[in-house]
């Protein structure tokens, strides 16, 4: 194709581009040769000049120097001659090869529709090949059976496309290895709470203190959940609309931007807002109302540890976005006569986005973050990083924990089943203790012989000897088990050491809970994330509860809720200028300008981490028992 000089250019805007540049070529190439024609024209008269002279009776050295010009005169004429010359030629050669760039820019522009064309026909083919396998029970039935061995060892592996991406196997061996303890030498105790180990001047009281305490009335034992009489909340929601979509449409133009910017239907929202999906965190907080009863800080450091990888047990099957809340929105879970606590939450910054959170319990824990949520969409998968710490400290003791949470990926973002993972370390540090958690949230591999979603980790003093041994997944529990021995072990083909923790039998400190009947119906909503929406009076009027194009949503009438989300954004988008307009208008006065101001958080210099933090400052609590919201901003 590149021989043939014949074709055209595909489309008017084509030749528009190409025939541009070579009429003003064209022009130019114009004026120099009206510019070499004069040259030319006074060239010669100069010639003509300069023979008249030199045919003059003149002395001798005066006709030497006026050959000498003349000479020069003609010399100069050549030259621009040729500059013309050279300059014609160029444009020929513009004209000749224009052709042939047209072409092969035309083919990459054909190349780049093909592959988005052939993508979008990818993810409809395999969209259709999902229903016609739900739709056939027999053949859906058969894959089972048939992956059935691949599913046990590898979750969910089956599901997964020839496209996924995944993780390479994890080279570098475990920096520890476990072995359980001979029962023989470490016999437990009768009680099966207890698990004493005998002989050992520390015993394995982890349950004792905690499991055993003579509170024992407000907790069920195999559950862990409050027995207290609950105010009767609802068990479901409307059923999620199946709503076609195409996401490639949208997705193809939002590579590398930052997720919070892209506006979205609601199409791949669920109804909760991130201030909502932010309280879900306290599902398992009945682990910190054991941890209050712990008599050692390790043993304490044991169940923040289950408490910091149960908030993620959420996110498995949980892959739509929630809503990005608006400046000034809020949201407050009271449970403090069910449960023991209250939270809320506000958005304290809209871009970058960022939410300030503050949780009190009368059982005798406090927490508090202020989580920014920072987002990249890769074209086959998308990385959520939450940037911040989360602070957790007990009234009794003055242990102050302080950890960081993991990146979030979700996968097979254009082709293939979503799926979601979690990935990095966490280190809970308690800054009083110096007592220290390291945490391994093992990446999937398909490769891999670990178990999916695996979390592994060492509880240590802060002379750095270990205590325990935390293990389990993200998804379902976490255990630990009691280390009796340490030792050195062998060396890895990096040059690594292991440590050998010999430990007693491991005891369950976390286990998700089973989620409700018709969860893949109702966006895989916990017990808890279905109540979190529900309607509820004397909230504040900024609350998420009331936001209209959230509840539209989850009513089922996704049409009405975007046109009312498109109008809460340009509402914001109008705050925003405003306030850009008045932080303009100060400067020029001379003034200072505070900027957006959150209602019930105030920035303060954490002591611990030395970062600027939003923490609450009180007043939200009393405001609602006189229901005096007069400085809530009308933001919906």
């Amino acid at each position: 194709a590149d021989d043939s000089g014949d074709e055209e250019p595909a489309s008017q805007s084509d030749k528009s581009e190409l025939h541009g540049p070579l009429k003003t070529l064209s022009s130019k190439l114009e004026d120099l040769s009206t510019c070499n024609e004069l040259i030319a024209k006074h060239g010669a008269a100069l010639q003509r000049s300069l023979s008249e002279l030199e045919n003059l009776r003149l002395p001798a050295d005066s006709g030497e120097k006026i050959k000498a010009v003349n000479e020069r005169a003609t010399l100069f004429r050549i030259t621009s001659n040729a500059m013309i010359n050279a300059c014609r030629d160029f444009l020929d050669l513009a004209e000749s090869h224009s052709r042939k760039w047209q072409r092969l820019l035309q083919h990459e522009r054909e190349q780049r529709i093909r592959l988005e064309e052939t993508i979008e026909q990818l993810a409809k083919q395999h969209n259709s090949l999902e229903r016609a396998c739900r739709g056939a029970p027999g053949l859906a039935a058969g894959s089972r059976t048939s992956a059935g061995s691949v599913q046990s060892a590898k979750g969910e592996a089956s599901d997964e496309d020839e496209e996924t991406e995944y993780f390479d196997a994890m080279e570098d061996a475990p920096a520890f290895i476990t072995v359980t303890a001979d029962p023989k030498h470490h016999r437990r105790s009768g009680s099966n709470l207890s698990g004493a180990s005998e002989g050992h001047p520390e015993d394995w009281n982890l349950e004792d203190s905690v499991f055993e305490s003579s509170n024992q009335s407000s907790y069920n034992e195999s559950t862990g959940k409050d027995l207290l009489p609950r105010k009767r909340r609802r068990t479901r929601i409307p059923d999620k609309p199946n709503y076609s979509l195409n996401l490639w449409s949208i997705m193809k133009n939002c590579i590398g931007k930052e997720l919070s910017k892209i506006p979205m239907p609601v199409n791949f929202n669920e109804p909760l807002s991130m201030l909502q999906r932010l309280t879900e965190d306290l599902e398992y907080h009945e682990l910190l109302d054991k941890a209050v009863k712990c008599e050692s800080s390790t043993e304490q450091m044991c169940f923040v540890a289950a408490f910091s990888v149960s908030s993620y047990s959420t996110t498995v099957h949980r892959t739509a976005k929630p809503f990005n809340p608006l400046l000034g929105e809020t949201f407050e879970l009271d449970r403090l006569e069910e449960l023991g606590f209250r939270s809320l939450c506000e958005q304290v910054s809209h871009h970058p986005p960022a939410a300030a959170h503050h949780v009190y319990s009368r059982r005798g824990w406090t927490l508090w973050q202020e989580i920014t949520i920072a987002s990249k969409f890769r074209g086959k998968y998308l990385s959520i990083m939450p940037l911040g710490a989360i602070h957790l400290e007990f009234h009794s003791s003055g242990n102050h924990y302080v950890w960081r949470k993991v990146t979030s990926t979700v996968h097979n973002i254009i082709v293939g089943k979503l799926w979601i993972d979690q990935s990095g370390e966490i280190e809970i540090v308690n800054h009083k203790s110096k007592d220290k958690c390291q945490l391994k949230f093992t990446p999937y591999s398909y490769f891999s012989r670990d178990v999916p979603r695996k979390v592994t980790g060492v509880v240590s003093d802060a002379d750095g000897k270990a205590h325990y041994v935390m293990s389990g997944t993200w998804d379902e529990r976490m255990e630990c088990s009691k280390i009796v021995h340490s030792s050195h072990g062998s060396t890895s083909t990096e040059g690594k050491q292991k440590t050998v923790y010999q430990t007693l039998p491991p005891k369950v400190l976390w286990r998700k809970y089973p989620l409700p009947d018709n969860a893949e119906n109702m966006y895989f909503f916990s017990e808890l994330a279905l109540t979190l929406n529900e309607p509820e009076e004397r909230v504040a009027p900024t609350d998420s509860r009331l936001r209209p194009d959230q509840r539209l949503m989850e009513s089922g009438r996704w049409d009405e809720a975007n046109v009312e989300k498109q109008r809460l954004e340009e509402k914001q988008r109008a705050v925003r200028r405003r306030r850009e307009a008045e932080a303009v208008e100060a400067l020029e006065e001379g003034k200072d300008y505070e900027g957006y101001i959150p209602l019930w958080f105030e920035r303060k210099v954490d002591a611990v981490t030395g970062e600027l933090i939003c923490v609450y400052k009180g007043g939200y609590w009393e405001a609602k028992d006189r229901q005096d919201w007069s400085v809530c901003p009308d933001i919906f």
